[in-house]
């Protein structure tokens, strides 16, 4: 317990002192699972709160995310592949920032998709069953969602520490780095566990009210 207690010390420490070098050691500690844990619930609990109260923010945040990355992807390279054929000309980063781009809109995409329910969906199969096998397969959702968030969570964390404290910059820039960038999966992550925790509370109040059915069916593109 004392050993954990002074790893949770150390990440919180080098997370005080701004030091990327400190914090990619210390979240080498096998503590870095518990405490990742509760950060990200705690965090999508915020997160929650924030869609409660703000509802624009509950309704477009993924989408805005989405939509900026996705024409921001389409301008650069269409930008870039004129300027290539036609001005023989082209800057280093355009072939580097999309991919970037594309994993910010990829997991806040995922985000996006478990509010609408289009992941891990099998509404055919689950409409077959009565009301209590329809609530435990959602719970049992929202456990695989959780522990699959708290994975890549703590990884990816970890990778964005280790990029921080290696000083990568993106290839074809000066000084962008790319660790500004990796930082979106662990932050999207928490979104999706802000998702998952709405679903739960829709799902545990139409159980309650006695809704015929828990499962709905789901639309992939549907609001």
């Amino acid at each position: 317990m004392t050993d954990w207690m002074q790893g949770a010390g150390a990440i919180l420490s080098a997370l005080a002192a701004g030091d990327s070098w400190m914090l990619s050691e210390a979240l080498r500690h096998p503590v870095t699972w518990p405490l990742g844990l509760v950060v990200m619930l705690v965090g999508a609990a915020l997160l929650l709160t924030v869609y409660r109260l703000v509802p624009l923010v509950e309704k477009y945040l993924e989408p805005t995310i989405m939509v900026v990355s996705y024409l921001a992807i389409g301008g650069i390279i269409f930008v870039e592949v004129f300027r290539r054929f036609v001005m023989e000309q082209q800057a280093a980063w355009s072939t580097t920032l999309p991919p970037f781009l594309f994993l910010i809109m990829t997991w806040f995409g995922c985000s996006y998709n478990v509010k609408l329910r289009t992941h891990l969906a099998f509404a055919e199969f689950r409409n077959m069953m009565g009301r209590g096998g329809q609530m435990a397969c959602l719970m049992f959702d929202a456990v695989l969602w959780i522990g699959f968030a708290w994975v890549v969570m703590v990884t990816a964390a970890r990778v964005t520490a280790n990029s921080a404290a290696n000083f990568q910059i993106m290839l074809g820039t000066d000084n962008t780095m790319q660790w500004w960038f990796l930082i979106s999966v662990p932050l999207a992550f928490t979104t999706l566990v802000a998702r998952v925790l709405e679903n739960m509370g829709e799902d545990i109040a139409a159980y309650r009210a006695e809704a015929p059915t828990l499962v709905r069916q789901a639309v992939i593109g549907g609001d």
